[in-house]
């Protein structure tokens, strides 16, 4: 079963909302409308960092709040704080999402073709130990995935690496076409080790966090492969 069957099923997690009363809140900054649309899906608010892949590139701070019927009070006052505290963006950064924007499906096409084949290609790399990501059939979410999302999985994915925190410091050192930083959703290749600049929490110490750019696959890959087979010479 792949994206894009034309299954709607709701959120499960809206079912709870919905029997206690509350209200269910859905990052789409990941997804982006493109993938996914979790107003449809049973969610009351769907927020986006546009600064990620709806402006994808990289030239901009913004975010969005989307709400559904069953959101309108609470948008009401998220309006008027909006109106009397002045949290909005300025024209300029508005005119760069706009731009962005008229792109979204063409970028995260690429974002995604990429993504899955880096993806598959290091699920079966001798350095890694550990492949996340959706789209993967091995994924414990890729059923869910692929009932929610549509024309693909997104262009974020994560890879744990055989020598533990030191050795996923060295990939990342390692690299060259690939850049070290914490974001996502812009056109070049991003790599986080997130476990090194997190003050505190849970995860792994010898996970990377890759977005997967629009460049040529193959360019990519060279890069993440050199870097991965210097990172396991002892």
């Amino acid at each position: 079963m792949g994206p894009g069957n034309g299954l709607r099923r709701p959120l499960e997690a809206s079912w709870f909302a919905r029997a206690r009363g509350a209200l269910l809140g859905v990052d789409g900054t990941f997804a982006t409308p493109w993938l996914q649309k979790p107003l449809d899906l049973g969610a009351d608010l769907v927020l986006h960092a546009t600064t990620k892949y709806l402006s994808g590139h990289g030239d901009l701070v913004g975010g969005a709040v989307v709400a559904g019927p069953g959101a309108s009070d609470l948008f009401a006052r998220l309006r008027k704080i909006q109106v009397h505290a002045g949290a909005v963006p300025s024209a300029f950064d508005s005119w760069l999402t706009l731009r962005g924007i008229r792109t979204l499906g063409v970028r995260l096409r690429a974002h995604c073709e990429n993504a899955m084949e880096i993806a598959r290609r290091l699920e079966s790399h001798s350095a890694v130990s550990a492949v996340h990501y959706p789209g993967l059939p091995s994924h414990p979410g890729h059923a869910i995935a692929s009932r929610q999302m549509r024309h693909g999985f997104g262009g974020v994915l994560s890879f744990q690496v055989h020598g533990g925190e030191e050795a996923a410091a060295r990939v990342c050192a390692n690299l060259e076409l690939v850049l070290r930083a914490t974001s996502l959703g812009s056109l070049e290749t991003l790599v986080e080790h997130r476990a090194r600049i997190e003050t505190s929490g849970t995860t792994p110490r010898d996970l990377l966090r890759l977005s997967v750019g629009i460049e040529d696959v193959e360019d990519i890959w060279e890069d993440l492969d050199k870097a991965l087979e210097q990172a396991a010479k002892p």
